[in-house]
C-alpha cells in the first residue's frame, strides 16, 4: 500500500526541505492561507530559500485535523498548525531536525504520538492512488505534476496505441464508474466509440450531488492535471475532439485550479491541436452548474448543459454514450473515474486489477464523517470491511460510545447496523445489505443516533431535491417524509411501517432515474434492521435514543442540583426556575427542548437529562 511518506520526493532538489501545507478546503476553513504565508515570510526573513520550499497543496485528506503541514523528504507530520507555530518549525529543521512535540498527532486508542505520515494511523491502512499526489504538489503548477510523471500515460497512448488497444486495456483493468452505478468504464466507452454520428463528447462529472462528501472537489482542487489527462486519453479512445467539466458553482478553489490547470495544459501542448505530433487534437471547457442533487444523474446533467433551466432525468434507452449531449455520443465519467484512467494507462491493467474484489476492482475514496475520531478523505481498496475503515482508519467512535450504524452511499445510501461491521465494502456487498456506493459518503452513527429521525433527515433532503417529473419520486418521497415525521412526534399508527414499505417498493420501482430508485433506501434500510425502534415510536411514543423533540422532556435530578443559576441563565425562554444555591425546576410548557441547559450544566454536577414522558 502506498501512503504519501512512501511515495516519490519532493518535486524539489534533493539538498532541501520541502513544507507542504495542505490547501484544501477543509484546511482553508482553519485559515490555512496564513499558516502559508507565514512560513514562506519566515523562510524569506531567514534567507533560507535555497534550503526550504514552501508549497501549498491539494488536500491531504486528514480533514478534521487540519491546518495539516507534512515535511519531506522524512514526512514528518504536524497537525493544527497556527501561524504562531511556525517559527518553531523552521528552528526545529536547522537544529538538528528537532521536533515539535505539541503538534503531533496522538492516537486516540494508543494515546501514542506519530512523528511521521506513515505513523499515522488515519493513513496506514489507506492505498492513496488518485489522492497520493495530492499533498506532493501544487496544483497551481504543471511543472510539480510533470515531476512526478503526469502525462506519460497520455503520451504512451498517443505515440504507441490504438484507440481499441487502450478500451481494451480499460476493460482488464475492472474500472468501474466511481459515481454509484459502477458501470465498467471500458465497456462505456467501447459502446460510445462504436455509436454512429459526430461529433463525441466527454463530460466529466463533478458535481457530486452528495453535499456532504467532496471527494471529486478535493482531486479537481489539489490533482487537477490527471484529471484532464485521463479526460485526454478518454477523448482519444472514443473519438471525441471536445470535453466538458460540469462543476457546481459552490466550488470556487476547485473551478479556479481547474481552469489554471486547463490553460497550463493548453500552453503546453497537452490540450489543443496535435498533441504530441499525434494528428489528435482536444479541447476542455468547464460548465458550472447550480449543484442540483438530481444532476448527479447524467441525462439531467446533460440537460444542464444544454442550458435547461430545470433539468430533468430523460427516458433510457437511448443512453447518453450513443445519444447523448446535443443528441451526439457521449461519454460522461465521474472525477474519480477519469484520474484513475492514467495510473492504468502507466502501470497496466495487471497491476490495476490485482487490487480489490472479484468483481470491484481498484481503490474507492470515501468521505468519513459522523461519530467518529478521524474525519476527512480516505482512500481505500475495494473489499476492505467497514471496521477497517471506522476503527483503524477511523480511529473508533468518540468518547468509548458504542457503534450503531453507518450509512453509505450518500443521501440516498442505506444505513448498515453493528451486525455487519465485517462487511467487505464493494460494488455488490453494499446493495445485497440495501445500501450502495454512491457517490462515497460514508456517515458513522454511535448508540446516541435515533434511526427514524436519520430517515426523516435524508428524506427531507430528498424530497426537496427531486426534479418533480416522476410522480412516484415528487409524491412518494413527500408522503414517506409526512409519515416518518409523523412517526417522529409521536402521532403514527399500527399501519405505517407497512405503508412506508409498500410506498418504498412503488418509488424505487417507478421512478425514472437514480435519485427516485434509490430515494427510499434510508427508510427502508433502517426498518429493515431498526424496525424495534419504529415500532417504539409507534406503540410506546418514546424515542430510545432521546432524540426526537416530541417525545422528550428535561428535567432536573434534585439530588445533583447545586442552585448554581448556569442553566437558568442561559436559558433563552426563562422555562428554568430556582434561586441561588436551591434546586432549580422546569416548567415543561415553557421548555422548547434546545438541550442548552444540558450542555451549560458544569460537568462536576451533571443534573440534568432527557428522559421519556409518561405517557398518559
Amino acid at each position: 500500500m502506498t501512503s504519501p511518506g512512501q511515495r516519490k520526493r519532493s518535486v524539489t532538489r534533493a539538498d532541501t526541505y520541502c513544507i507542504s501545507v495542505c490547501g484544501g478546503t477543509g484546511c482553508h476553513a482553519y485559515h490555512c492561507e496564513k499558516v502559508s504565508n507565514a512560513f514562506i515570510e519566515e523562510v524569506r526573513k531567514r534567507n533560507v530559500q535555497d534550503t526550504i520550499e514552501i508549497k501549498t497543496t491539494g488536500c491531504h485528506g486528514f480533514c478534521e485535523r487540519g491546518p495539516i503541514v507534512v515535511i519531506f523528504p522524512e514526512g514528518i507530520f504536524y497537525q493544527r498548525v497556527t501561524p504562531e507555530d511556525v517559527g518553531e518549525i523552521i528552528d526545529g529543521l536547522l537544529n538538528g531536525k528537532k521536533i515539535v512535540e505539541r503538534l503531533l498527532y496522538v492516537d486516540p486508542v494508543t494515546d501514542e504520538r506519530a512523528v511521521h505520515v506513515d505513523d499515522v494511523s488515519f493513513y496506514k491502512k489507506q492505498h492513496r492512488l488518485v489522492l497520493g499526489s495530492n499533498g506532493r504538489i501544487d496544483p497551481r503548477k504543471i511543472e510539480d505534476y510533470v515531476a512526478l510523471g503526469g502525462y506519460q500515460a497520455l503520451k504512451k497512448v498517443l505515440t504507441g496505441m490504438t484507440p481499441e488497444q487502450v478500451i481494451e486495456e480499460i476493460t482488464k483493468s475492472g474500472l468501474r464508474g466511481r459515481g454509484g452505478a459502477g458501470f465498467l468504464t471500458g465497456k462505456k466507452w467501447e459502446i460510445c466509440r462504436k455509436a454512429a454520428g459526430a461529433p463525441k463528447y466527454v463530460v466529466c462529472n463533478a458535481d457530486e450531488g452528495d453535499p456532504g462528501a467532496y471527494m471529486d472537489r478535493s482531486v479537481l482542487e489539489g490533482n487537477p492535471h490527471s484529471v484532464l489527462e485521463g479526460m485526454i486519453i478518454g477523448a482519444y479512445a472514443i473519438g471525441a475532439a471536445e470535453g466538458i467539466v460540469y462543476v457546481r458553482t459552490e466550488y470556487p478553489l476547485a473551478i479556479e485550479n481547474l481552469g489554471i490547470a486547463i490553460d497550463h495544459a493548453q500552453q503546453n501542448n497537452y490540450l489543443g491541436e496535435n498533441i504530441f505530433d499525434s494528428g489528435f487534437g482536444f479541447t476542455v471547457r468547464i460548465c458550472q452548474g447550480a449543484g442540483a442533487f438530481v444532476c448527479g444523474e447524467e441525462t439531467a446533467l446533460i440537460a444542464s448543459i444544454e442550458g435547461e433551466r430545470s433539468p430533468e432525468p430523460r427516458m433510457r434507452p437511448p443512453f447518453p454514450a450513443e445519444s447523448g449531449l446535443w443528441g451526439k455520443p457521449t461519454n460522461n465519467n465521474n472525477v474519480e473515474t477519469w484520474a484513475n484512467v492514467p495510473l492504468i494507462i502507466d502501470k497496466g491493467h495487471a497491476w490495476y486489477a490485482h487490487i480489490g474484489t472479484e468483481k470491484s476492482k481498484g481503490t474507492k475514496i470515501f468521505s468519513l464523517v459522523g461519530k467518529v475520531n478521524n474525519t476527512g478523505l480516505v482512500e481505500v481498496p475495494m473489499g476492505i470491511t467497514l471496521r477497517e475503515i471506522i476503527y483503524d482508519i477511523g480511529g473508533g467512535i468518540p468518547n468509548n460510545k458504542k457503534f450503531k450504524a453507518v450509512q453509505t452511499g450518500g443521501p440516498s445510501g442505506g444505513c448498515i447496523p453493528v451486525t455487519l461491521l465485517d462487511l467487505p465494502v464493494d460494488y455488490e456487498k453494499l446493495t445485497e445489505v440495501g445500501s450502495m456506493m454512491g457517490s462515497g459518503g460514508m456517515v458513522v452513527m454511535d448508540e446516541d443516533t435515533c434511526m427514524v429521525d436519520v430517515a426523516l433527515y435524508f428524506l427531507s433532503f430528498l424530497k426537496d431535491e427531486s426534479c418533480g417529473k416522476c410522480v412516484s419520486c415528487r409524491e412518494g418521497t413527500e408522503q414517506m417524509y409526512e409519515i416518518v415525521k409523523r412517526i417522529t412526534e409521536g402521532n403514527g399508527t399500527e399501519g405505517d411501517i407497512g405503508l412506508l414499505e409498500n410506498l418504498g417498493r412503488v418509488v424505487k420501482t417507478a421512478s425514472l432515474c437514480g435519485l427516485g430508485q434509490t430515494a427510499a433506501n434510508p427508510v427502508l434500510s433502517t426498518m429493515r434492521y431498526f424496525r424495534d425502534e419504529y415500532s417504539a415510536h409507534i406503540k410506546d411514543r418514546k424515542c430510545p435514543a432521546l432524540v426526537c423533540k416530541a417525545l422528550i422532556s428535561y428535567t432536573i435530578d434534585a439530588e445533583l442540583c447545586r442552585g448554581c443559576t448556569i442553566c437558568a441563565k442561559k436559558c433563552p425562554t426563562g422555562a428554568i426556575r430556582g434561586e441561588p444555591k436551591k434546586v432549580h425546576t422546569i416548567d415543561q410548557s415553557k421548555c422548547i427542548k434546545c438541550g442548552i441547559c444540558i450542555t451549560s450544566c458544569p460537568e462536576k454536577f451533571g443534573a440534568i437529562r432527557k428522559v421519556s414522558p409518561v405517557v398518559v
